[in-house]
């Protein structure tokens, strides 16, 4: 595959399910919910935002035109976690950074604070990436955390992600410059190293 072809890549439209959640491109009526979920303040924490930055999170952009953006450009998507029970959209996964000729991306989520310690963030993030190695040949999914986000950590320990080590100033928070730990899967490790 040239060079020329993997700078065309678009970012697959996927849809895929557990027995709790189902984990789907974002649209536009998911918009004021993604406000909620990016307005709260524990997700805020963790992500470059700052913490007085009191303007309201364009959740209706994030749905439709970034996510569209991203998806096309071949840089990855936006996907919401919907609770099949309820049908409630109850938190969100984007995929970020994606190297074509590598084929690996990044993951990031941020789930509402009434799905909080239900295992919603695990569940979706193992089914995004096992869709992502097994059915669209991607040969690695990371995950970035902050030092001191226990809860990410968490995720990605339930998920099966290996932690890898921590790069040294690699991220931004609402605080500044970060270290962050790096997680990954890969197809081995599902395979058992088949």
């Amino acid at each position: 595959m040239s060079t020329w072809s993997v700078a065309l890549r678009r970012f697959p439209l996927l849809s895929v399910q557990t027995p709790r959640l189902t984990v789907r491109p974002l649209c536009a009526d998911d918009d004021k919910r993604v406000g909620e979920i990016f307005a709260d303040k524990l997700v805020r924490r963790w992500l470059p935002i700052a913490q007085d930055d009191n303007s309201e999170f364009d959740g209706y952009a994030w749905c439709t035109e970034l996510a569209v953006e991203r998806r096309d450009s071949g840089a990855g998507d936006h996907y919401g976690i919907v609770r099949r029970e309820d049908e409630r959209l109850v938190g969100c996964l984007w995929t970020k950074n994606t190297d074509w000729l590598t084929r690996s991306t990044e993951i990031a989520y941020a789930v509402a604070a009434d799905a909080r310690g239900y295992g919603v963030a695990p569940e979706a993030v193992d089914v995004l990436a096992l869709s992502l190695l097994l059915e669209h040949r991607f040969q690695r999914i990371e995950l970035r955390v902050a030092p001191g986000n226990v809860a990410s950590r968490r995720v990605a320990e339930k998920a099966g992600f290996t932690y890898e080590g921590l790069m040294r100033n690699a991220g931004s928070l609402h605080t500044g410059r970060v270290d962050l730990e790096s997680w990954s899967l890969v197809p081995a490790d599902i395979s058992g190293g088949a």
